[in-house]
């Protein structure tokens, strides 16, 4: 463990860095720009400006991984223990995996592969992560990865499961996910750790509820670790949408559980549900922002610079394709504090 005084450099490292956040007035702009040209050319005179150079509009996605890529590796380069760096970058890992293995089950069928859903922004180096699993030689791949992957492949050849492939690598995630937290030992991030995992079984019951699951099928696809207790979460399957925040009132989560009473319409409580969640991890690291010396502000400002990234993709995607601004006002995150 690093000492108190070595994070106070770190953090007022991160404090110098702030003034690169885009002011909330920016985003507001690009939502009311015309079209999409409009809100790119309002980007591209901010801080965003060198990774849009030369991209093409319908290629922001590329400049915003960019952006994020290069705050990750400046950050990177000032922080004592790698493994606070791993914990952010670690769901990009298991992303990259699941693309890789959904490539290599569409080749199988006659489909095609597809990398260019892939992304820089996990610790696993891409090319030695592709050549592992093209060569289906999975012994040096970390995070426990080495066993779950095999795992996942016998899974397809068996069943042809694409749900169960899935809940194995979430499965594996967490356990990483936890290992990681507990190898550091700093509390405020394994409490941040235990509520990731409450969000995520909050965000299984809401998708699972819509399709009718009850509590033996969508028992395998929770996880534990976190705060709410598994049967509390299972007794959500069967409630309406209004008795969540009664029944969530007592934990960490009761506001979150509001905005489901708040949607406009039935197809917006899922995208609101996450946006809740989402937040409900902003106001979380924003308690840290007065601790000087403590770690957690690492993590609070690259999900901060996350949330902007997730913010100007919700945007710019909606100027592409004329969706309703007041709807794309209310999907929009809380910024950085």
């Amino acid at each position: 463990m690093a000492t108190r005084e070595a994070y106070g450099y770190v953090v007022a490292r991160l404090r110098a860095m702030e003034h690169r956040f885009l002011d909330p007035a920016l985003l507001q702009r690009m939502v009311d720009a015309e079209d999409l040209a409009g809100a790119y050319k309002l980007l591209s005179e901010t801080v965003y400006g060198p990774a849009l150079a030369g991209n093409r509009t319908g290629r922001f996605d590329e400049a915003l991984e960019s952006a994020l890529l290069e705050t990750y590796r400046e950050v990177q380069g000032f922080v004592p223990e790698p493994a606070v760096l791993e914990i952010a970058r670690l769901l990009y890992d298991f992303h990259n995996v699941k693309v890789l293995l959904k490539s290599a089950f569409s080749l199988r069928q006659g489909g095609k592969k597809r990398w260019d859903l892939l992304t820089s922004l996990g610790s696993i180096p891409l090319d030695d992560l592709i050549a592992n699993v093209d060569a289906e030689d999975y012994r040096l791949l970390p995070y426990g990865l080495s066993r779950v992957v095999p795992q996942c492949m016998a899974c397809w050849e068996q069943c042809r499961d694409l749900l169960e492939v899935d809940r194995l690598l979430d499965g594996q995630y967490f356990v990483a996910l936890t290992e990681l937290v507990d190898s550091l030992g700093y509390e405020g991030i394994r409490m941040w750790a235990r509520q990731r995992i409450d969000a995520e079984n909050l965000r299984v019951v809401l998708r699972l509820r819509r399709f009718g699951f009850d509590a033996n099928r969508t028992l395998p696809f929770l996880h534990e670790g976190g705060t709410l207790r598994i049967p509390l979460l299972l007794s959500l399957l069967t409630e309406p949408l209004e008795s969540w925040p009664r029944l969530l009132s007592f934990s960490a989560f009761s506001q979150a559980a509001w905005i489901l009473q708040e949607q406009p319409h039935p197809d917006e409580v899922i995208p609101g549900m996450e946006k809740a969640l989402d937040d409900h991890a902003s106001v979380y690291w924003a308690s840290f922002r007065y601790r000087a010396d403590a770690p957690e502000n690492v993590l609070a400002f690259l999900w901060g610079k996350e949330m902007e990234v997730k913010n100007l993709r919700i945007v710019l995607v909606s100027k592409a394709s004329r969706s309703d601004r007041d709807k794309v006002r209310r999907l929009l995150r809380h910024g950085y504090p």
